[in-house]
């Protein structure tokens, strides 16, 4: 199994509530690189989303690369949840591949939850691929990494 994490692209200042704020044009140039990225070198069968604006949108990029993927927004990955709460329902999804789009700070310890190691934090639109037998904390290693262009 392979759970691919990936942290949205990058977005707008906050003028608006945290889960309304909207990815810049940068930000879709960057979730459409990681979607070129991900869909070219593996083959998702399900998509786990955030509620939130941005994170929705860095989604759509991979739903426009693969229209025929279930999407499944899941509440608790938002960037303050817990991620072990988080993680208990994403080991219940069956799924060979599956991608989840978030945010930072879950992502990263979600992430580290699934390696066993601390967390890492991500780069904008950056996705992490994890392989594993079974979803469990400590059982996946991490076997690819793509990061898309980032502002400087």
């Amino acid at each position: 199994m392979k759970i691919i994490l990936v942290r949205h692209g990058q977005a707008e200042d906050e003028t608006r509530p945290d889960s309304a704020r909207q990815l810049t044009d940068f930000g879709q140039q960057q979730a459409a690189q990681t979607a070129e990225y991900v869909t070219t070198h593996y083959h998702p069968d399900c998509f786990i989303v955030s509620p939130y604006d941005r994170a929705q949108q860095t989604l759509a990029a991979f739903q426009s690369r693969m229209p025929n993927v279930l999407s499944t927004v899941q509440d608790n990955i938002t960037p303050s949840d817990d991620a072990r709460e988080a993680l208990i329902d994403i080991a219940n999804i069956d799924a060979e591949c599956l991608v989840v789009v978030c945010h930072m700070s879950i992502v990263a310890y979600i992430a580290g939850l699934l390696t066993g190691d601390y967390p890492e934090s991500f780069s904008l639109a950056e996705a992490r691929v994890f392989e594993m037998e079974f979803v469990m904390t400590g059982m996946a290693t991490e076997v690819d990494r793509f990061v898309p262009d980032q502002p400087y």
